[in-house]
């Protein structure tokens, strides 16, 4: 299942920790990792926390706080927590351990009771690291013009907001046509992303080191409309067709980037989806393998 990538190994010395603060009261377990890498004579910078009476549970993290020399960066939260870390750090090339603190996740490597031998492992260079492919999506209007360029590790949709009115849309391939939609929506998964909105509508699971795309229609209005398995080399274009009924309506539609960042969208508009340049390594100790995570999930 997993393939250790021993090229890319180091030891750690310089850690950075992102935490979600709803998650983890106090920064407890924060401090306690933070206490105990520092103990072992590592370095370990904590996220600055919040300003103000609310936490806000997406606080972005810009990447000219993280000091130069850090090596790896431990996210304590959930799946969604490391997604928006890996997006936010997307150009610093940087491993992330994600520390579970909610429910078990297919992203996050263990939970809180089990700190103390996690660090170690990590400190011992007993790890190896898995790299999960990126999305990088363009949304164009028709005359070309781009208000949109970001990437997902998880995936990038097209939705429609205040209107239960299905969205119609061409698919094309490499530049060719291939399919009209129907649906309420559709989803460009990554592999990492298969086990997660795309799961749900009914989308293929892959295993997450793979490269290639997963296109799902969300609720299709056809029988035969299933999911697409395309390769990481192609580009995927989706252009969003509109009717005279959009004109009287509160129709919305929206590209999501990994569920997080919005884009709002117009008929005409276009949505180029290719592989990102830039990929995401994700520390693995192979205490749970993804098989087992699923099957977990899934009984």
């Amino acid at each position: 299942m997993h393939t250790m990538n021993c090229k890319n190994k180091k030891k750690f010395n310089h850690f950075y920790i992102i935490t979600n603060e709803a998650k983890d009261v106090n920064l407890e377990t924060t401090h306690l990792i933070q206490n105990y890498l520092l103990k072992r004579g590592k370095t370990c910078w904590v996220q600055p926390e919040q300003q103000g009476e609310e936490i806000s549970l997406r606080r972005q993290t810009m990447e000219s706080e993280i000091p130069p020399e850090v090596e790896c960066v431990i996210v304590l939260g959930g799946d969604g927590t490391l997604l928006r870390a890996a997006r936010n750090l997307v150009n610093r090339n940087l491993p992330f351990l994600g520390i579970n603190l909610g429910h078990l996740g297919y992203l996050t490597e263990g939970d809180r009771n089990g700190l103390s031998g996690i660090l170690e492992r990590v400190i011992a260079e007993e790890y190896f690291l898995e790299e999960r492919m990126m999305l990088r999506g363009r949304v164009k209007k028709r005359d070309g013009t781009v208000v949109s360029d970001d990437v997902a590790l998880n995936d990038i949709t097209i939705n429609r907001n205040r209107s239960l009115r299905v969205i119609q849309f061409k698919l094309y391939v490499n530049g060719a046509f291939l399919y009209l939609y129907t649906a309420d929506g559709i989803i460009i998964s990554t592999p990492t992303g298969s086990t997660a909105y795309n799961l749900s509508c009914g989308g293929p699971v892959v295993e997450p080191t793979a490269k290639l795309f997963v296109v799902t229609p969300i609720a299709p209005h056809s029988l035969n409309n299933r999911s697409l398995i395309l390769s990481s080399t192609d580009t995927i274009e989706l252009e969003l067709l509109g009717s005279e009924k959009d004109l009287d309506s509160q129709v919305e539609y929206v590209t999501y980037y990994d569920g997080d960042t919005v884009v709002q969208m117009e008929p005409g508009d276009r949505l180029e989806i290719i592989q990102a340049p830039q990929v995401t390594n994700i520390l693995k100790l192979s205490t749970m393998s993804f098989l087992e995570t699923l099957r977990i999930k899934m009984s």
